[in-house]
């Protein structure tokens, strides 16, 4: 070996190796960044998960196996591997997921917010179902766009291309030089859904439109969820039908709650709490699970609260706005703020008991229950000491550390009786005092 050679050498053995531990993440000037084309790209590798379980791919079709005691025992995800292709295939599932992750984070900054993620999408079947896609967007942040009502019309016509701007996905100050989680199909209910060539585009023109997020939370929206799509319509116009009836018979309805899952459980396991306190009252629950601020504006702009003059409203609304889409605050705030406003349009005589958005979450540092702290702050100054009452009764939830117990709250969001018995409790103060101005 040529002794004076070899710094030289060694310095181009040492450059090749950089490269080719830096192909992981593509050139930032490269215009198309393929990700799954028979097969990941770029050190990534396919998850295919349910609500109980995850699974790693690695070139065969699989179902994600069941523990020992299933909370959904009938449930069934998993997917199908062809040569290009992927298929999703999941049987009443509360959550289906099939994801590439990137051991190497990837860095997308040279598609956003100007490019588009493109792909092959063949939705087979999804009577049943419904899917969303995402895109993350740096630790612990991932972008979702609902895709239910499209995917439907998209049934039984074969694998079609479909482009969306990253616009979709990107919220102002959002990260994506590091995304390990580059692509997500989400699937809930039962269906077959089949994508292929996966890729990002430095310009593109897409072919599908998504909700803008700066303005989700305010504009009129049914709630399109798999599971809710059959129900929620039936259940508005069976409200509707019930607001009618009182009005025709001539009674009067003192209270009406308006909020979401939350607010619906006073019809599940809060109905006899809600029988001792609010019967005498002749009160009207108008919560509907699963609705975000922009689907409690849509019942209230349709009908909801015909017929009615109530002495005080109680309004409870956001949380999935939070939960789902890790909402911005300020946004949230300004749903709740639509609704109000909504309400006072039409029920002007009523007082309106703003609630804070209940804790949620184990520990009082979780994302979930910062974002719903952060929320409440903004409410609170909706108080305007006439007509609007903003009331925080959230302590009476949680232990002196600030954390959520399984007992008070079985799922960390959702209330048992004994946690009626004690929002009721709680309120009635306040409550009494409104109904008696």
């Amino acid at each position: 070996m040529n002794r004076k050679t070899t710094p030289l050498r060694l310095s181009l053995v040492l450059a090749a190796l950089l490269a080719v531990g830096a192909c992981a993440t593509p050139a930032k000037q490269s215009d198309e960044l393929t990700i799954y084309a028979a097969g990941p790209r770029f050190g990534s590798h396919v998850i295919v998960a349910d609500f109980e379980a995850v699974q790693r791919v690695d070139g065969a079709s699989i179902l994600v196996p069941k523990p020992a005691v299933p909370k959904v025992a009938e449930s069934r995800v998993g997917v199908d591997v062809g040569t290009d292709a992927m298929t999703l295939h999941f049987q009443h599932a509360w959550y289906a997921s099939l994801r590439l992750e990137s051991d190497a984070p990837l860095d997308l900054r040279a598609y956003v917010p100007d490019g588009v993620l493109a792909f092959d999408l063949n939705v087979e079947d999804l009577a049943q179902g419904g899917v969303s896609f995402k895109v993350g967007c740096g630790e612990y942040c991932e972008r979702q766009v609902p895709f239910l009502v499209p995917a439907r019309a998209m049934a039984g016509k074969g694998r079609q291309p479909l482009v969306l701007s990253m616009r979709c996905f990107a919220h102002d100050g959002d990260d994506f030089s590091a995304v390990t989680k580059p692509f997500t199909l989400d699937g809930s209910g039962s269906g077959r859904v089949e994508i292929a060539h996966v890729r990002f585009l430095k310009t593109g023109t897409p072919n599908a439109a998504c909700p803008d997020y700066k303005t989700q939370s305010v504009t009129p929206e049914m709630l399109n969820q798999s599971w809710s799509i059959k129900g929620w319509g039936p259940r508005h116009e069976a409200k509707k039908a019930e607001a009618a009836r009182r009005k025709a018979a001539g009674e009067k309805t003192g209270i009406v709650f308006i909020g979401d899952s939350i607010t619906e459980g006073w019809e599940k396991s809060g109905a006899p709490v809600w029988q001792r306190y609010y019967g005498k009252h002749n009160a009207l629950g108008l919560g509907f699970g699963g609705d975000h601020t922009e689907n409690v504006l849509w019942r209230l702009q349709h009908g909801a609260l015909d017929g009615l003059d109530p002495k005080v409203v109680v309004l409870m609304a956001g949380t999935n706005n939070t939960g789902d889409r890790h909402e911005n605050p300020v946004t949230t705030a300004a749903g709740v703020r639509r609704n109000i406003e909504e309400v006072r349009q039409r029920l002007p005589n009523a007082s309106i008991l703003l609630l804070a958005i209940f804790p949620r979450d184990a520990k009082p540092d979780s994302e979930l229950r910062r974002i719903n702290d952060e929320v409440n702050k903004i409410l609170a100054g909706f108080d305007d000491g006439k007509r609007i009452h903003f009331l925080d009764i959230n302590q009476t939830f949680l232990a002196a550390d600030g954390t959520l117990s399984r007992e008070v709250m079985p799922d960390l969001l959702h209330l048992n009786e004994q946690s009626y018995e004690a929002w009721a409790r709680a309120m009635e103060p306040t409550l009494q005092r409104l109904m008696e101005n």
